[in-house]
């Protein structure tokens, strides 16, 4: 329980019986299912190459917050982890959300970038772009994933800024 601060202690302790024998971790208290929100439009970005006209896919795909990934999900805890949510000590929370953050950002700057690809109608430089992105993004998955199983490191946000910042 080290790094949980006194006043979210007792709490913690309380929901991690509450998730125990679930999907959930009883670390964090966070759920992994919420990344297959990012591996869907990963998934949609590498086709863009070789089908383009998945673009319009892609345009449909819109971030959700944890909450609402879970509350339109099939997850079979889904209401245990939306509740779960509420009570993510601030250790696991606060390097959660920036990083969910920086993966809404970094797929916003990719959708531009292919829009413009294909507007410019070069099929090389989308195919690169959209390898870089999807590099980009499941970098910050693993990131996620990683925070989720009690590991509470994010990228550095000059390394996001560099990745908006090019092309």
């Amino acid at each position: 329980m080290e790094g949980i601060p006194p006043d979210e202690l007792a709490d913690y302790s309380r929901w991690r019986e509450r998730v125990q024998g679930t999907n959930i971790s009883e670390k964090t208290l966070l759920a992994t299912d919420y990344l297959n929100h990012f591996n869907e439009i990963v998934m949609l970005i590498e086709m863009i190459p070789d089908m383009p006209d998945m673009f319009e896919e892609c345009l449909i795909w819109q971030p959700k917050t944890y909450s609402e990934h879970f509350h339109d999900s099939g997850f079979s805890d889904r209401k245990l982890a939306i509740e779960a949510y509420e009570h993510v000590p601030s250790k696991f929370r606060r390097p959660f959300e920036d990083t969910i953050a920086q993966a809404h950002q970094v797929i916003g700057r990719t959708l531009e970038r292919m829009r413009t690809d294909i507007d410019g109608g070069d099929p090389e430089k989308l195919r690169l772009d959209c390898q870089s992105s999807a590099a980009m993004i499941h970098r910050i998955i693993q990131v996620a994933n990683g925070i989720i199983h009690g590991t509470a490191h994010v990228m550095e946000q000059d390394e996001i800024d560099q990745y908006l910042r090019n092309g």
